[in-house]
């Protein structure tokens, strides 16, 4: 996944605001006791999504793949005063987890999960979100990509994780496994979308940047 040597990642890492205390120790306990911990989005990524954030102060967030809570607590940063953001998930079995910390941050208010499967949630919520950040089952991306970005005001954003699929992207093999087809698709979708303008930045697994038209 990550495609910087460890001494750069730490070099970046040390050269940027510290990330709050209380994601600092949902951190930890995500690695201690979660499946898949590398699935966190971590230091560098949880501030530059906080970044990200602050800088469009948006009044309505929509997340798609909540994990253990911590993007979430990060976008949280950057909403208005009285903002929202909803974090959809297919289960609830890592409630307990991001429901702790959430409690622990300054956001218990502004943050609300929801449980179920996003395809069949994002039409009934009727807030047009200014910011999406998805990060959810990839065969799924495209799908979320297309029921999105009619729904979205001109000058939103949608953020896109593991876009370069730990470098599987490059396989040109048309037998490669669902996921990587998936997110070939997506961004191969993206570049050709006259409806987005787009960057995707190699930081971590990937973000994809978009920008509504």
């Amino acid at each position: 996944m990550e495609f910087l040597s460890e001494e750069i990642l730490h070099y970046s890492e040390t050269h940027t605001s510290e990330e709050p205390s209380y994601l600092k120790e949902l951190s930890r306990e995500t690695w201690q006791k979660v499946v898949m911990p590398r699935m966190l989005s971590g230091h560098l990524q949880g501030r530059l999504l906080s970044m990200i954030s602050r800088m469009l102060c948006p009044e309505f967030i929509l997340e798609i793949g909540t994990y253990t809570g911590y993007s979430a607590l990060c976008l949280a940063e950057g909403l208005k005063e009285g903002g929202k953001l909803v974090s959809i998930d297919i289960n609830d079995e890592l409630s307990w987890i991001h429901q702790k910390y959430i409690s622990a941050s300054p956001f218990q208010s502004a943050i609300e999960y929801v449980y179920g499967n996003a395809i069949d949630i994002i039409p009934s919520i009727e807030r047009i979100p200014d910011l999406v950040f998805i990060d959810a089952d990839k065969e799924n991306y495209l799908n979320y990509y297309e029921m999105l970005i009619p729904r979205m005001k001109s000058g939103a954003f949608i953020l896109i994780d593991n876009v370069l699929w730990s470098g599987k992207v490059l396989n040109t093999d048309p037998s490669s496994d669902l996921e990587t087809i998936a997110i070939q698709a997506l961004n191969k979708r993206v570049q050709a979308d006259a409806r987005v303008e787009n960057l995707l930045l190699p930081v971590r697994d990937g973000i994809m940047i978009l920008r509504i038209i």
